[in-house]
């Protein structure tokens, strides 16, 4: 039989010449992503996390700096405190734990490459410089553990040039350990840029066999495609286009022209498909358009989409009846609901004013037990008092009297503030007079004692874990102009004042008011002869607990030492306008935290 070079013989030898030549490019394809996945995992699983983790610890130490800065700062218990025991106790061994893995390849991938000698040698040395920093913050941490150690000047001020100082240990150790992770980041950085110039090169081949194969393929395909264009590809893009707009719900102007072959039958089917869709579409508009009754028959028996047609025409008809019936029970509903608010609002704003009424009488009464400003002047001529309650009513509160030819000079807070805080400062008030009235004063620390007695038995506070932490903490002056000497006692709060421009304090003792302990302590009579210029401050800790600045921190201790040096020579009225705008412009638009008072006064 003569050989015949037919059509189909003509496609398969077509094909098979494309074939090869896919598989040509396959295999090429094939050996470039397998040799780029072994760089690639390389890059991700080593090199990369290598970075990411040198990164990490490189933040952590700038970090870690900033919270032994924080604690050098802060003698309470705080967020930053507890964020610098979590960073040296676990966030840095786990740290350190994963670096080691990378360095030495202990992870579960046995066909990664460690690091090289020269970096391993390297990340050792930063590691045992790390611990050595982490040994000297922990060495302050054990320094600055207590509220004494903050108050003795001599560790607070060792350990704050060691943190804060640049030839300080700490900076100096952190600029080091810094330095040489900036190295090794940019040597494991060097690697990666290595390896993925590597990969780029390996795709630039691939490319190249590929751009080779994009030329032979297509050659090899022009007589397939010739072929399969005129007799398969156009009728079927015809019906494609006409598939895809009823895809998206355009029906066809025009009907398929009818052929002899199976695209022929297709054709058939297609149109009678685009004749039932109209009419569905046309049935749903008259259901749309609450057209119950409309005419529609399904193509067949076996014509799903028709008979759920009908059901949902039925169901329609059954849900809008339903639902009216609903909204008209929903809006008597609604009405009855609309009413009850009403009255509870009208209830709500009844109660809200008779509480604003009554706290409000509250502080008529509070004030009642203030000395009066005509008394405070007689008293004290040269004096000013700075009272900024954070609520209506305060739990800070001001105490003058006099007995014989001694004036007693107190600022006071109670437990609290607010509506808690005014009742403990109305008792407070009740006790000192009483104290003073049925009591010969001997000096401030004897006055301090019989209040504290009095207070812990009228407080009933015990050292049990659930007893009630009701007290005070007060600074007591009790001034004797005859003499021209200055008796003071504090529980908590210390006297400042200014001699010859210089800064002098006195610490009261660190227990409060009405606080009972079996051991029960004694408070401190500290006496000082008055010389002319002199200028005190007695003081809450509003002032300085107050959020605030640029970064919404508090004003702070020392800071207004720093403000008091500053003014304490001004008239004590323009000293109590600069108190009040530097706070105000401190606090800015943040909520006053606690009450402020703060007392001046000069003796002449």
């Amino acid at each position: 039989m003569k050989f015949r070079f037919t059509i189909g013989r003509k496609i398969g030898l077509g094909f098979a010449i494309l074939i090869l030549l896919t598989l040509i490019g396959f295999g090429a394809t094939l050996l470039t992503i397998k040799k780029s996945s072994a760089i690639n995992k390389e890059i991700n699983q080593l090199y990369t996390p290598s970075v990411g983790a040198l990164r990490e610890l490189s933040l952590m130490v700038v970090r870690s700096k900033m919270l032994i800065g924080n604690w050098i700062h802060t003698q309470k218990d705080s967020e930053d405190k507890s964020k610098l025991k979590k960073l040296l106790q676990g966030e840095y061994p786990q740290l350190k734990e994963k670096i080691l893995s990378y360095a030495y390849n202990k992870t579960k991938e046995a066909n990664l490459p460690e690091w090289s000698d020269d970096a391993k040698a390297e990340i050792m040395t930063i590691l045992s410089l790390t611990d050595k920093l982490w040994d000297a913050h922990r060495e302050v941490m054990s320094q600055l553990n207590s509220f004494d150690s903050y108050q003795d000047a001599m560790i607070h001020m060792t350990n704050q040039i060691e943190v804060e100082d640049v030839d300080g240990g700490i900076n100096v150790e952190t600029r080091l350990i810094l330095a040489k992770l900036d190295a090794l980041i940019t040597r494991q950085q060097n690697s990666v840029n290595d390896k993925s110039e590597e990969m780029r090169s390996s795709f630039q081949n691939l490319q190249s066999v590929v751009v080779t194969l994009g030329i032979a393929l297509p050659l090899g395909g022009i007589l397939i495609a010739l072929f399969t264009v005129q007799t398969i590809v156009r009728p079927i893009r015809e019906i494609r286009k006409i598939i895809l707009d009823m895809g998206i719900g355009v029906m066809p102007k025009q009907r398929i022209k009818n052929r002899n072959d199976e695209i022929g039958e297709m054709s058939v089917a297609l149109n009678g498909l685009i004749d039932g869709l109209k009419s569905t579409i046309e049935f749903a508009d008259e259901v749309g358009a609450g057209n119950f009754d409309s005419y529609y028959k399904p193509l067949s028996a076996e014509d799903a989409l028709g008979h759920a047609l009908l059901k949902m025409r039925t169901d329609l008809a059954e849900n809008e009846r339903i639902l009216e019936a609903k909204v008209i029970e929903r809006t008597e509903e609604v009405v009855r609901q609309k009413e009850e608010i009403e009255i509870q609002s009208g209830k709500l704003q009844v109660l809200y004013k008779h509480v604003t009424d009554s706290i409000r009488y509250a502080k008529r009464l509070q004030d009642a037990i203030l000395p009066p400003g005509v008394f405070v002047k007689e008293l004290m001529p040269d004096s000013f008092i700075l009272f900024k309650p954070k609520d209506i009513v305060s739990g800070d509160f001001y105490w003058l009297n006099q007995k014989g030819n001694r004036v007693l000079v107190a600022a006071v807070d109670c437990t609290g503030h607010g509506v808690p805080g005014a009742f403990m400062s109305l008792v407070g008030n009740n006790m000192l007079n009483q104290v003073v009235k049925d009591n010969a004063v001997v000096d401030a620390g004897d006055v301090l004692n019989k209040l504290n007695t009095l207070a812990a038995a009228t407080i009933s506070q015990k050292t049990d874990e659930g007893a009630v932490r009701d007290g005070m903490d007060i600074t007591l002056c009790i001034i004797d102009k005859e003499e021209m000497t200055i008796d003071f006692a504090g529980a908590n709060n210390p006297l400042y004042f200014f001699r010859n421009g210089i800064y002098h304090e006195l610490k009261a003792d660190k227990f409060p008011i009405g606080y009972y302990s079996e051991e029960q302590k004694s408070f401190t009579n500290k006496k000082i002869k008055i010389e002319k210029g002199d200028t005190y401050y007695i003081f809450s800790d509003g002032f300085a607990d107050q959020f605030g600045g640029a970064r919404g921190k508090k004003f702070m201790v020392n800071q207004f030492r720093t403000l008091l040096t500053r003014i304490h020579s001004l008239p004590m009225d323009q000293q109590k306008t600069i108190l009040n705008q530097t706070i105000e412009n401190w606090r800015g638009n943040l909520e006053q935290v606690d009450d402020i008072l703060v007392i001046g006064f000069r003796v002449s």
